[in-house]
């Protein structure tokens, strides 16, 4: 008879479902919860966190996007929105883990000059207003001396954004920043 058993269940269930029934199955409604609150999402999230060099510790991260012409740099930052974070900035940096860069904000417009004093790499700079347009960009070289050269936009920005040597190359002045993705 136990032998018989699961061979009947079976029958039946494979009947049920052939003529376009489904078996009596727990009502899920009516099960009680699993645990007392769930979270849910409309998507699994597989993607890990930046990893993020300890000098910048305490910095936000944020992605972020330029776009100019048919092109759109999307950039995951470091956010220097503090006068403590912009003066540190990138400096003593030799790698960036997986951050493409910095955005330096600030709170009203700005002329206020960059430099790259014991900053490790060379690095492009752009310069944007408040409504996010192109003031305008250049390359910066390290420097190691006690006297470093300074850079200045060629107007008042908000936003100043810093990439690796050559991450700006080919930006023009059509560009727009969206500091807030």
């Amino acid at each position: 008879m136990r032998r018989l058993l699961p061979i009947v269940l079976f029958a039946v269930v494979a009947t049920s479902c052939s003529a376009g029934q489904v078996p009596n199955l727990p009502d899920p409604t009516t099960r009680a919860p699993l645990t007392e609150a769930t979270t849910t999402t409309s998507a699994p999230t597989t993607t890990e966190p930046p990893v993020v060099p300890g000098e910048l510790d305490g910095f936000e991260v944020r992605p972020i996007s330029i776009e100019d012409g048919e092109l759109t740099y999307l950039l995951t930052v470091a956010v220097a929105d503090t006068t403590a974070k912009r003066a540190q900035g990138l400096m003593g940096l030799a790698d960036l883990g997986d951050l493409d860069g910095m955005l330096f904000v600030y709170e009203q417009p700005t002329t206020s000059t960059f430099w790259m004093k014991d900053t490790l790499v060379p690095l492009d700079i752009a310069f944007f207003n408040a409504e996010g347009d192109w003031v305008n960009n250049f390359t910066m070289q390290p420097c190691l001396d006690e006297e470093c050269p300074t850079y200045s936009a060629e107007g008042q920005y908000l936003y100043a954004v810093e990439v690796p040597d050559a991450g700006f190359a080919t930006l023009t002045p059509a560009a727009t920043l969206n500091p807030e993705l």
